[in-house]
């Protein structure tokens, strides 16, 4: 049976309807950086996507193909996830979508080096014609951070957030947004087929200690 990165680790993919801390090891991923409304038709985030996914299969299927990947064992693609920033703005406003800056990702099994990833690239991008060259083997050390599970619309999502913002501050902590830490969003659901009112939506941001709380 293919090892399936949800299943294996429940406590990253599956988080209660309440927030609840865990510390999230470093991994690597096929990312794609860009800017604007990801709802927008052929778009510059629906582009990416298909990037992302055009790469991921290919690494998951490489195994059928000339090209041996050293302790390669079948997987299931993992989820897609996104980590999102608005300029000046603390967290995102889902009002003004088209300043949404994002770095959209699908994580990579530990075997899958930098150089594999480059074959993919490559292959992707003679095979299918497709331009990949704003692709990047991205590696994120997220560590400690408070995640749930949103459930419903994305435009739904700052009242989800509002309940992890109190958990933090009732415990004496604050979100962590930075240059590099932003807004993570893992998608469970695929929006093509379910409903919005049903998708789920793992929401983790990281954060630190209160400054006011330091001794």
């Amino acid at each position: 049976m293919a090892f399936d990165f949800k299943k294996e680790f429940k406590e990253y993919y599956m988080p209660k309807n309440k927030p609840e801390i865990v510390t999230v090891p470093k991994a690597n991923y096929i990312a794609v950086r860009g800017k604007g409304n990801p709802n927008e038709e052929g778009g510059e985030y629906k582009q990416a996507v298909g990037i992302l996914y055009a790469i991921a299969y290919t690494l998951k299927m490489s195994y059928k193909s000339d090209y041996k990947i050293e302790g390669f064992f079948e997987y299931v693609v993992p989820p897609l996830e996104g980590f999102w920033w608005q300029d000046g703005v603390d967290g995102c406003d889902y009002s003004i979508k088209a300043e949404f800056y994002w770095i959209s990702v699908i994580r990579l099994p530990d075997f899958v080096t930098k150089k594999d990833f480059d074959w993919a690239v490559g292959t992707v991008s003679a095979k299918k014609k497709m331009d990949c060259s704003r692709a990047e083997f991205l590696t994120v050390d997220e560590g400690l951070c408070v995640q749930i599970m949103h459930h419903g619309p994305f435009d739904d999502e700052p009242a989800t957030v509002a309940i992890m913002d109190k958990y933090l501050e009732d415990h004496g902590y604050r979100n962590d947004f930075s240059d590099d830490r932003f807004h993570h969003e893992i998608y469970m659901s695929d929006a093509r087929k379910v409903a919005p009112e049903k998708w789920k939506t793992v929401i983790r941001h990281q954060y630190v200690k209160n400054h006011s709380n330091i001794e």
